[in-house]
């Protein structure tokens, strides 16, 4: 069982190929020392983490390369963090890999602006290829990519759309950067600095079993609303049913307009339905001409649908247990939450509950302004990977 120890908590399934710690040290030099200390073995290959944005950013990434000197770090900022022992704020969460069992390869995408199939099909190429190098695993069965986004950005849709096609078959997932829900700037790491309206590609080689999922605890219900006028470049719906999209929300969800708060949007979602499937398009914000920034792309003509959560501890103890029986006992999961569901669980009084079936699943991630699924750019998911263990006489 992971407990703090001083400012940091650990755990050490070395044998699993992967480490886990946090820590709570507010200073940042403190903090990457602490990583270190529980982090590092002769086998380090790569180390991913997650911190808050209250962090000196820039003391931090000196810190890290100080602490981290010959080990390639990737990373970002939350809305919050998940650490070994469940959810935390003001932290830093970070996975040690071990190279004998990990291939990984990373990526910048600084100009999100003009981000093409042109780019994206040699830089996923080049990925695969420094991967396959280090004759970890096979290729084609045994990668996926894990993206992280500038969550303040705006442009997932286009990079993760056009990842995907260079993707083909590979999996993918991710999450968008927050900042402690101030909404106003996140930043993804590598390559020693932090930077804003970038991306990073994270390639993964393994021979550990895995499996990439996602999760939602929303159930549609039978109203529809139609987007009569939109501002798409930034995300902003003005009319739904050719009347102000506030009124018009207000009114389904049984509030006056000035009463639209962050957690009314979060239990209330509204989903456009692709494919069969309802993809969440969470609200932002209430702007003062009536109109609803998203979180995620609307356009004109789309139709959304009023969404109702189900018990989200029921929704989450189910995927946990599916995870389970199809990898069996998983040895770690990286999660990217929607920071919308924490607001949930925060406001019925059930964190400590979520908490405890994430630590006792050995679950360690963010919460995000957005999730990546598959190429999709969704909102109030549980997305994320889980790995499975070698078989014992696998282990090196």
């Amino acid at each position: 069982m992971p407990h703090w120890r001083g400012g940091v908590v650990t755990t050490y399934p070395v044998e699993k190929g992967i480490i886990t710690a946090a820590s709570q040290h507010p200073d940042a030099s403190y903090a990457a020392v602490e990583l270190a200390c529980a982090l590092c073995h002769e086998h380090l290959g790569f180390v991913l983490f997650f911190c808050s944005a209250e962090y000196d950013l820039a003391g931090l990434a000196a810190a890290l390369e100080r602490s981290f000197p010959s080990t390639p770090l990737s990373g970002c900022t939350t809305a919050g963090e998940i650490t070994p022992l469940g959810y935390d704020r003001g932290s830093i969460v970070a996975m040690g890999f071990d190279r004998r069992w990990f291939a990984i390869e990373t990526a910048l995408i600084d100009d999100l602006d003009h981000f093409e199939l042109t780019n994206a099909q040699p830089l996923v190429d080049t990925l695969l290829e420094r991967c396959r190098r280090q004759a970890v695993a096979p290729i084609n069965e045994h990668s996926f990519a894990l993206t992280l986004l500038d969550g303040l950005s705006s442009r997932e849709e286009q990079v993760l759309a056009t990842l995907d096609a260079a993707l083909g078959r590979i999996p993918s997932f991710g999450g968008s950067a927050g900042d402690d829900n101030h909404l106003s700037h996140t930043h993804v790491y590598t390559a020693g600095r932090f930077h804003t309206r970038a991306a990073v590609v994270v390639m993964i080689n393994t021979q550990l079993p895995f499996d990439v999922f996602s999760t939602h605890h929303l159930t549609p219900m039978a109203h529809k609303l139609v987007v009569t006028e939109a501002n798409r470049e930034q995300r902003r719906v003005i009319e739904l049913n050719g009347l102000p999209a506030a009124q018009v929300y207000a009114d389904l969800v049984g509030v006056a307009p000035a009463q639209l708060n962050a957690a009314i949007f979060a239990h209330h979602p509204l989903a456009v339905r692709i494919g069969g499937q309802h993809y969440v398009r969470s609200i932002q914000r209430v702007n003062s001409d009536s109109s609803l920034s998203f979180y995620c792309a609307v356009e004109n003509g789309i139709v959304l649908t009023a969404m109702q959560p189900t018990p989200l501890l029921d929704n989450l103890e189910e995927m946990l247990a599916g995870v389970s029986a199809r990898l069996g006992t998983p040895s770690v999961i990286i999660a990217c939450d929607c920071f919308l569901r924490r607001m949930e669980l925060e406001a019925l009084a059930h964190l400590d509950q979520a908490s405890q079936l994430l630590r006792q699943a050995g679950v360690v991630g963010f919460n995000t302004y957005g999730e990546q699924h598959h190429g999709m750019h969704v909102n109030q998911t549980f997305t994320g990977v889980a790995f499975g263990s070698l078989p014992a006489n696998d282990n090196h």
